[in-house]
Order: C-alpha cells, then structure tokens, then sequence
C-alpha cells in the first residue's frame, strides 16, 4: 500500500478530523473517497461533453421503446 503525504495547516486539519469523526469514517477514507469520487465527477463530465459534441455533429433520436427493443436484443 502506498502512503501520500498532505500538508495543511491546524484549521484545515481539525476540520477534516472533525467532519471525520462526524461521518464516523477515518480521515484516510475520507481523503481517499473525496478524491476519488472528484475524479469519478470529471470523468463523468469529460464523458457527457463528449457525447453532447457528438450529438450536435450528428444529431439522432430514437424513442423510449425503440431503445428498450433494441437493448432487448
């Protein structure tokens, strides 16, 4: 397992410590889950950008039950 290091100063770290202990996770998962659900949210978002530009070059719409058919398949 690898180890980060992080400096923040007092004000930072009580806070993080006490939202922590509020959410009764350590702060190593705390850390941990944030950063990664921040990532998660930017790939998400890079995602829909994309798909969004592809619509636009190429606009398509295929109604609710076609979908369900053709994910049926």
């Amino acid at each position: 397992m690898t180890v980060i290091s992080l400096r923040i100063d007092e004000k930072e770290d009580r806070l993080i410590k006490e939202y922590a202990k509020a959410k009764n996770i350590s702060v190593s998962a705390l850390i941990r889950n944030s950063v990664l659900e921040k990532i998660e949210d930017e790939i998400d978002l890079n995602l829909y950008t994309q798909a969004m530009n592809e619509h636009k070059r190429n606009p398509q719409s295929i109604s609710f039950e076609d979908m369900l058919e053709e994910l049926s398949d």
